[in-house]
């Protein structure tokens, strides 16, 4: 699962599954997904990411909101 989050001026941030390896046992929600990048990035470069993501898993889900702040709310999943 992908999570887009288009920023409605071009720019989009892409979060991706967080690795195994930064789960804590003890915390295992804490880390869900992890950004693709530290700063937005244009859309195209999300898209193309996502196009390559696709071709290696077609059954690969993804999530798309709008929002100008960038607000994803994927710190509230934590279990």
């Amino acid at each position: 699962m992908f999570v887009k989050v288009a920023l409605l001026d071009g720019n989009a941030m892409l979060y991706t599954p967080a690795p195994q390896t930064a789960y804590e046992d003890s915390r295992p929600f804490d880390r869900i997904f992890v950004p693709m990048t530290k700063e937005p990035v244009p859309e195209s470069s999300v898209e193309q990411r996502l196009a390559k993501e696709i071709r290696f898993d077609p059954d690969a889900w993804v999530v798309e909101t709008e929002d100008k702040a960038g607000r994803h709310f994927l710190d509230l999943a934590k279990g």
